[in-house]
């Protein structure tokens, strides 16, 4: 009797043993950082970039462009630490070209990651572009685009005329497509265009609106794609370029089949943000997921709530990048304060998302 007792508490753990394998997931940060002007020290004629140089306005000098790159390193790397795995995709805004990228990503803090490099030179007038970082291991790009922002849209009536439409210089919206754990898989990269002066809902939204055309074109031309949109935005998940232009839905089960779930909206709502201006935080620093990916059959890829709220994105914020004193206490420790450096990190915290799937 004893020995049979044994051999069916030994058959029990075994079940539990192989049950415990079967569930087992792998789980794929992804996720977004506005870097604040990372700029090299090197004057390029076709680039914007008379401030970041070591004679220019904000006396931008080798110290200070590798404490900016040991700074940006250092969160990067943070975050693989409450992780435990460096980020798969990791989209960045706010880089001069494709050397500081470069740069970065030798950093010590992580040149374990491996990341490789997708990167256009853009026209936007301030110098400035998006980026992807990823992991080889983890995303197999197969293409990449560089979609230039224009005018031609139906839908949307816009405050510039038609010879200053001619002169407007912003971003390109990246978009890298590949394969993530052996599924179609894009992601797009967008910084869109500025709120200075309270203006420019319109070209926000018209930059929402060429994303959306280009997803659902990618969605057709590839049945089944998970995407996943993340950017700079300039707005929040509650504005009009978010909510009509890219057909963005609060809740999980409200997103249709040609919509995306916007993971940061509840946050913002909950009174979470990613920068702060005249006191009030935003989140403008958004991810969103295609209806695919949020609601893939049990084994395929798709996007789970992170921490005991149940919130399915992250604002990351350590002490240390968040300013302690002074007029701007409790902010974004930023690179810059009042046209001086003061060594910070940047003026927005990253977000992410994960994505799992069970083996």
């Amino acid at each position: 009797m004893k020995k049979i007792l044994i051999s069916a508490v030994f058959i029990l753990l075994t079940v539990l043993s192989v049950s415990a394998q079967e569930t087992r997931t792998k789980t794929y940060v992804v996720g977004f950082y506005n870097l604040e002007n990372l700029f090299d020290t090197y004057n390029d004629p076709v680039k914007n970039d008379e401030e970041f140089l070591p004679e220019g306005k904000n006396k931008w000098t080798d110290a200070k462009y590798q404490k900016k790159l040991h700074n940006m390193a250092t969160v990067i790397k943070s975050m693989s630490e409450t992780n435990g795995r460096f980020h798969t995709l990791l989209g960045v805004s706010e880089i001069e070209n494709r050397l500081v990228l470069e740069d970065l990503v030798k950093q010590p803090e992580i040149a374990d990651a491996n990341y490789q490099i997708v990167h256009y030179d853009g026209p936007d007038a301030r110098g400035v572009d998006v980026g992807l970082l990823y992991r080889p291991d983890n995303f197999k790009l197969l293409d990449s685009e560089s979609i230039p922002f224009d005018f031609d849209s139906k839908t949307i009536e816009f405050s510039m005329d038609e010879e200053r439409q001619k002169h407007f210089k912003t971003r390109d919206i990246l978009m890298a497509h590949g394969l993530l754990d052996g599924e179609e898989f894009a992601v797009y990269v967008a910084h869109l265009p500025s709120r200075i002066g309270g203006k420019g809902w319109d070209l926000r939204s018209r930059g929402a609106e060429i994303i959306y055309s280009h997803a659902m074109m990618m969605q057709q031309k590839y049945p089944g794609i998970k995407i996943v949109v993340m950017g700079d935005m300039n707005d929040n998940p509650t504005d009009v370029s978010m909510v009509e232009y890219m057909h963005s839905k609060r809740n999980p089960e409200d997103v249709g089949k040609n919509e995306f779930f916007s993971p940061f909206w509840s946050m913002l709502k909950a009174g979470y943000g990613s920068l702060a201006y005249q006191g009030v935080w935003n989140i403008y620093d958004i991810i969103l997921v295609n209806e695919t990916l949020l609601n893939a059959p049990d084994g395929g890829l798709k996007i789970r709530p992170v921490g005991k709220r149940g919130f399915y994105g992250v604002v990351y914020r350590q002490p240390y990048m968040i300013t302690q004193t002074g007029q701007y206490k409790g902010t974004p420790f930023r690179t810059f304060s009042n046209g001086s450096f003061i060594g910070g990190y940047s003026d927005h915290l990253p977000t992410y998302i994960v994505l799992e799937k069970a083996e």
